[in-house]
């Protein structure tokens, strides 16, 4: 059997890969959006797109999950288990901090704390959108396809 890795396969699974690792779950949509662009260099553009709105779709699913969380429930704690003065920040710089939504550990804190903060919704798309995507320009860059 012949498997060959078509430019559109790669970019249905950097897309999946881009938002599975923006949520709660592992992931290394970096070396998918890597091996992508390394394979098939014309879908440079593409790629860089997809990964950035697979990415942020994934951080809004963490911010929704946050914006779910009632008041009561005090979830800065579990913000401050996973991220010490991850609330704080949020609730400090507002949806700018926003722009860390792509590190590792405290970009989950982020953008969890931010929803539940009832931080404006399209702001913090729009900053969580610009982080992720300067990141996949820096994977770009290092491919050597900028």
């Amino acid at each position: 059997m012949d498997f060959a890795f078509t430019a559109e396969a790669g970019l249905a699974g950097l897309f999946l890969a881009s938002f599975l690792s923006a949520t709660l779950l592992p992931g290394g949509s970096e070396a998918v959006l890597f091996a992508v662009i390394r394979l098939h260099p014309e879908q440079t553009l593409p790629a860089l797109l997809l990964a950035t709105l697979g990415n942020t779709l994934g951080g809004m699913v963490t911010y929704y999950m946050g914006r779910l969380l009632p008041r009561h429930l005090a979830p800065e704690k579990l913000c401050e288990a996973v991220s010490p003065g991850g609330t704080a920040l949020a609730r400090r710089r507002g949806p700018p901090i926003l722009l860390l939504a792509w590190a590792p550990i405290v970009g989950d804190a982020l953008c969890a704390a931010a929803g539940w903060l009832r931080l404006p919704t399209l702001a913090c798309a729009a900053w969580m959108a610009a982080g992720k995507a300067g990141r996949y320009v820096v994977v770009v860059a290092g491919a050597g396809m900028v």
